[in-house]
């Protein structure tokens, strides 16, 4: 029926770029904990530049398997209301399949300002909405049956309940699953997340994220990827953004720069990157493919604003070189 079933967020995005003179970034020491972005307290703030689009990690992953020549399905939800419209046009124009979005009378569609700055940074401000409160009932069980693969992206609020029985139901199915957790999934505890990870085929987390999950500090790569590895029988990728990827199948590890370019705005790069790997493995299964893909996948994406606007085409890489891929026993 469908090569691939993405779950996860929908989100309408707001991208607001501002302008320099208008806004200050406070430093390490004087913000406290990290880097702050401050504004003058009753002030206007004027913006250069003003574009809407669909975002969401379920929406997002979905548009990179339609653009590289899968059958793709979204499962999110949204409400009857005109982003959630927004949303599924935009998902159609991309030909994903959109009848397992559900329409939620109660909350709103989920929407986001991003905040971004002549220098690539950027302050997301969230709303929560319809696909954060998600449950058995959204999803049509009985039409998933013959799907080759899940791919789960972050879940949050109501709709982290679902992680278990999604992983549970494609296992009884014999549907491969990839999962690019959030952290309210991360934050679930060993002893709920050790017998789901154990069924997973591809885990993509960033570096932050592999920390949180495997206690064990970011710099600390090879102790990293060695727990990941205890902890789920397929692949673990761990994401660095301008540090490259690491990859491990369990046996040995792949290891890739990313490309020196300033991005545009980062939006949906981690999206691009863990979608772009699942593409690459379906098509050739050969990790070291799935890297140079993902990699070019998200280098592209951060080049456009919006998180869809910039991904990659079947068989068009752009202007992107492959980047070396090094390999090495575990």
């Amino acid at each position: 029926m469908y090569d691939i079933v993405t779950f996860g967020s929908a989100t309408r995005d707001s991208f607001l770029r501002l302008k320099k003179e208008n806004y200050r970034i406070l430093e390490e020491r004087e913000a406290q904990e990290s880097k702050s972005i401050c504004f003058p307290l009753g002030a206007k703030i004027f913006i250069e530049n003003l574009q809407v689009a669909s975002g969401g990690g379920a929406t997002n992953s979905a548009c990179t398997f339609s653009h590289q020549g899968f059958k793709v399905a979204c499962c999110s939800k949204v409400s009857n209301d005109k982003r959630g419209e927004a949303v599924i046009e935009e998902l159609k124009k991309f030909k994903v399949e959109t009848q397992f979005i559900k329409k939620d009378k109660k909350h709103p569609t989920a929407y986001s300002v991003i905040l971004s700055s002549p220098i690539g940074e950027r302050t997301i401000l969230l709303y929560r909405g319809a696909c954060h409160f998600m449950d058995g009932a959204d999803i049509p069980w009985e039409k998933l049956t013959k799907v080759r693969w899940f791919y789960l992206a972050p879940l949050s609020e109501k709709s982290v309940q679902l992680f278990e029985p999604l992983v549970k139901f494609a296992r009884e199915h014999k549907i491969k699953v990839a999962v690019n957790p959030g952290s309210r999934q991360l934050n679930l505890g060993e002893e709920v997340l050790k017998p789901i990870l154990s069924q997973i085929d591809v885990l993509i987390l960033n570096k932050e994220e592999a920390a949180l999950l495997t206690k064990i500090p970011a710099q600390n790569q090879e102790m990293t990827i060695k727990k990941l590895n205890s902890l789920t029988r397929g692949i673990v990728v761990v994401t660095g953004g301008r540090e490259g990827s690491v990859v491990s199948d369990g046996k040995y590890v792949f290891e890739a720069p990313a490309p020196s370019i300033l991005p545009l705005e980062k939006t949906g790069a981690g999206d691009a990157y863990g979608s772009g790997f699942l593409s690459g493995l379906l098509k050739k299964n050969d990790i070291r493919y799935a890297i140079q893909l993902a990699t070019a996948n998200a280098t592209s994406c951060i080049q456009k604003v919006g998180a869809k606007n910039g991904l990659l085409k079947k068989d068009d890489w752009g202007s992107w070189p492959r980047v070396k891929v090094i390999k090495k026993p575990l």
